[in-house]
């Protein structure tokens, strides 16, 4: 065939490519060409390709949409310490999609009959004026819930929705009363965000446990006590994602609850589900 006769046809079918892609995108699982030239394809083919697709060469390639979570959001809120000073914070709040009812998800530790659940200080969907403040809560800004249990229960691992790999021991020591600090990685949003799960006021961690070892869904972390409250024996669980640009295993025991190091997060919005 003639030269001049196969560049007209080229341009004949590269012309109607460009006429497809202005009246309909390809069928879903069809990769589309991608019409432009050499220099074009250096500077950002993703710009070019639909929704669900990511380029591959000169072509757009469907990819599946993941199950993934959508990326929550933080919202800023404020509560009276102890001293009576106004405290900004940052908080995520239950998303409306998952259940009210913490009674609907699983925990590191056995629920009782009638369990009660204390969620004060934040209280993290109430405005300050409805914040519960219990008697012997004296720190103001509880982040976490209180789960009941008898002194020596198991504390064992949950993983987190959407969690990727196993989670990691971040901190064992002092933090409230004797505590464990989990490390997971959520995908969340299509990208991995850190989360930290915060384990306190055990009877003492399980042992031979330490910072750096991996946990798997069940792994024993430690015993339910009153470590920093004495008489009130029950499992602090408290729930904070790591903000961007934070190393979460630079993280002091300080900056773990710290308002510029971590965002507290209602932790019914990464705790699985529970058996219906």
């Amino acid at each position: 065939m003639e030269p001049l006769v196969k560049a007209a046809l080229l341009a004949a079918s590269l012309s109607a490519v460009v006429r497809a892609a202005e009246v309909g995108q390809a069928p879903l699982g069809q990769p589309q060409l991608l019409v432009e030239s050499a220099a074009d394809a250096q500077k950002g083919l993703s710009a070019q390709c639909p929704a669900d697709t990511l380029p591959d060469g000169r072509v757009c390639i469907p990819v599946p949409r993941t199950s993934s979570g959508e990326a929550l959001v933080a919202e800023q809120a404020g509560h009276r310490d102890k001293t009576g000073q106004w405290r900004i914070y940052d908080q995520i709040p239950r998303r409306p999609d998952r259940p009210k009812s913490y009674r609907a998800y699983r925990y590191p530790v056995p629920l009782t009959e009638g369990q009660a659940f204390v969620a004060s200080g934040y209280d993290l969907d109430r405005p300050d004026a409805e914040q519960r403040r219990g008697e012997n809560l004296k720190a103001i800004g509880h982040g976490g819930i209180d789960i009941a249990q008898k002194r020596g229960t198991e504390v064992r691992l949950v993983n987190l929705e959407h969690q990727v790999g196993d989670a990691e021991v971040l901190f064992v020591g002092e933090l409230f009363g004797n505590s464990v600090v989990t490390r997971h990685a959520v995908r969340e949003g299509g990208r991995l965000r850190d989360y930290v799960v915060i384990y306190g006021h055990l009877d003492g961690p399980a042992p031979g446990i330490a910072r750096g070892m991996n946990a798997r869904e069940g792994s024993l972390l430690g015993f339910v006590g009153d470590s920093g409250a004495p008489g009130d024996v029950h499992l602090h669980l408290e729930v904070r994602r790591v903000r961007d640009g934070v190393n979460a295993a630079d993280l002091s025991a300080r900056g773990i609850t710290q308002n510029a190091k971590t965002v507290v997060c209602d932790p019914r919005n990464v705790l699985p589900l529970g058996k219906s």
